[in-house]
């Protein structure tokens, strides 16, 4: 038999990628996308008025901490090498304007006090910074007399709220509003304050998406939250729109952007990947989580095998940084495999 191309002389193939698959330890070898701890950034729910962990039904694993139970947990997760933590605070009182948001007695502002003190230095203390999880009506923003989202009026109280974040020492803020000019918002009043040295790592491409439902419950938002497709991005746009937010933040001092949510949305995160020279995060949301332990806990799947091939896949498609529930027992396993 003559050989044609890719094939040896008696027929079979020279070409055989399966080579470089025969064991774990040539896999691990040739891998070219890898996951480091450091990676990972935790989100913590931290609740006012609790005195022990309360457990969220639809997140199985993941509770709303105390103030204590908050900070010895993420002293575990900083010793276990996590990057960051990323706070949402569940205050007891809320109302029309978020009060409770920008409250130097605030719940978040305590909290990042707590962390700064307790792993400063060990991992990024961070705070979301929104109005979703203060307000009674449970938009992301103000309300008009009419009940839409006034964006002018809430790009001032992001503002407030940022500098209030600052003032209780958070070293990162993370606006996750969609409103437009957000972040020139806070980047100049943080900036006014003598803050100049916090970086904003923007939710640039948020999108109205399904599978927030179990942070509904995590957040305690109002049930008659609404419908944010007027201000969170259409799933059915392409990712041209998507760039185009990430640019517009970039433009108003963005020092990071970020992709939400991630599986549903990895086209998206390797155009934005490809398209900046910044940090690009993904959020692997609560129904991205809770799906996988249910279908876990049905035996449906193998649990651990499915959350280290999404985290690598939203790694592959470009997240330099991956927001997700399992930060802390990932970069646990990660470190005994080092």
């Amino acid at each position: 038999m003559i050989a044609g191309p890719g094939r040896s002389a008696v027929g079979f193939p020279v070409a055989r990628p399966r080579r470089l698959r025969r064991g774990a330890a040539l896999r691990r070898m040739v891998a070219d996308v890898r996951l480091h701890p450091a990676d990972l950034i935790l989100p913590m729910f931290v609740r006012e008025g609790v005195t022990e962990p309360v457990p969220i039904s639809s997140m199985p694993g993941v509770v709303q901490h105390t103030r204590s139970s908050l900070r010895k947990a993420a002293a575990e997760a900083a010793a276990a090498g996590v990057g960051g933590i990323i706070l949402f605070g569940v205050p007891e009182h809320k109302d029309a304007r978020g009060s409770s948001a920008d409250d130097p007695a605030g719940i978040v502002q305590l909290a990042i006090a707590d962390l700064v003190s307790e792993v400063g230095g060990d991992t990024v203390i961070m705070a979301d910074l929104c109005l979703d999880e203060y307000t009674d009506h449970g938009h992301c923003g103000l309300l008009t007399a009419t009940g839409e989202v006034d964006n002018d009026a809430t790009l001032v109280r992001y503002g407030e709220i940022a500098l209030a974040q600052a003032a209780a020492g958070v070293e990162m803020i993370a606006p996750s509003g969609m409103m437009d000019g957000q972040v020139a918002a806070i980047r100049t009043a943080l900036d006014g304050g003598g803050h100049t040295d916090i970086p904003i790592m923007a939710y640039s491409a948020k999108y109205a998406s399904a599978f927030y439902g179990p942070f509904r419950e995590a957040a305690l938002c109002a049930p008659q939250f609404g419908d944010r497709a007027g201000y969170q991005q259409d799933p059915a746009r392409s990712a041209g729109e998507a760039l185009r937010e990430v640019a517009l933040d970039l433009a108003e001092g963005a020092d990071a952007v970020m992709v939400k949510p991630a599986l549903a949305y990895l086209d998206v995160l390797r155009a934005v990947a490809d398209s900046v020279d910044v940090p690009v995060a993904a959020y692997q949301v609560s129904g991205e989580y809770a799906m996988v332990e249910a279908a876990a806990a049905n035996g449906w799947l193998d649990r651990d095998r499915v959350i280290m091939e999404t985290l690598t896949a939203i790694h592959r498609a470009g997240a330099d940084i991956i927001l997700t529930y399992w930060a802390a027992e990932v970069a646990e396993r990660l470190a005994s495999r080092r």
